[in-house]
Formats: structure tokens, C-alpha cells, sequence
């Protein structure tokens, strides 16, 4: 399926006293490797939210292998699991310079109509875009 590759540096603001980055960091890291996957298909949250779009998180699941530190560029793998349906299943690595495995992740969001705020199908315009 589908992937995409975003690199990212820790900052200094996302670690705790030893320099480690807080856990709850993560899920940030894990919508930045989202919303670039999201962009490299050529579209963005905005641009779905303008049509009517919304998608939030309803499941979100974090295994921990190995700390991120302090000033550590991290490479976030996310891959899209399978076709979106009403929902869309992403699976995601964050690896650090060495390309130790830190973590692995899934993230599971739902498509909302913002007009009926009700469960969607997948836009036709993403379904397309996945077939090229």
C-alpha cells in the first residue's frame, strides 16, 4: 500500500529532564508522517476540511522499542494498511539516524461529512488517487 517518509529533529521542548522525548510526543510525530503522506497524495487536512471532510482519531495504538532523544532526527515510515472504507488504517515506524527501530504505531481514523457530522465513505477523489 501506499507509503511515505518524513524526517523530523526532536526538540528540546518534546524531551523530559534526561533528554528523552515525553511519550505523548509520539501521537504528534505520528500526525506529522500522516498529514505528509496525506500531501503527497495532493491533498491536505485544510483542503478536506474546506470539502467537507473531517477525520479524527479513533484508535491509536504505540509500542515502544527504544527512547528518541534530545536533537535526534527521526524518520517516520507511515503506510497505509489497506483501502479506506469509511475508515483508514495506517501503520507507522519511527526510526532514528542509526535506524534503530524506536517505535511502531497504528492509528485508525474515521471520514466525517462535517455538513451531517455522520460516518462517510472514503472521498471518491482519495479511492482515485490510491489507484494511480
Amino acid at each position: 500500500m501506499k507509503k511515505s517518509v518524513t524526517k523530523i529533529r526532536v526538540r528540546y521542548g518534546e524531551t523530559d529532564q534526561m533528554g528523552v522525548v515525553y511519550y505523548g510526543n509520539y501521537a504528534q510525530y505520528l500526525e506529522q508522517g500522516r498529514t505528509e503522506w496525506l500531501r503527497e497524495l495532493g491533498f491536505s487536512y485544510k483542503w478536506m476540511e474546506d470539502h467537507n471532510v473531517q477525520l479524527p482519531v479513533v484508535n491509536l495504538n504505540v509500542d515502544y522499542k527504544r527512547p528518541a532523544r534530545y536533537d535526534d532526527v527521526l524518520t517516520i515510515t507511515t503506510t497505509l494498511k489497506k483501502t479506506p472504507t469509511v475508515k483508514i488504517e495506517f501503520y507507522y515506524e519511527i526510526h532514528n539516524e542509526a535506524n534503530e527501530l524506536l517505535v511502531t504505531a497504528t492509528t485508525t481514523l474515521v471520514f466525517i461529512d462535517t455538513q451531517t457530522n455522520k460516518l462517510m465513505k472514503a472521498p471518491d477523489y482519495l479511492l482515485e488517487k490510491l489507484k494511480e
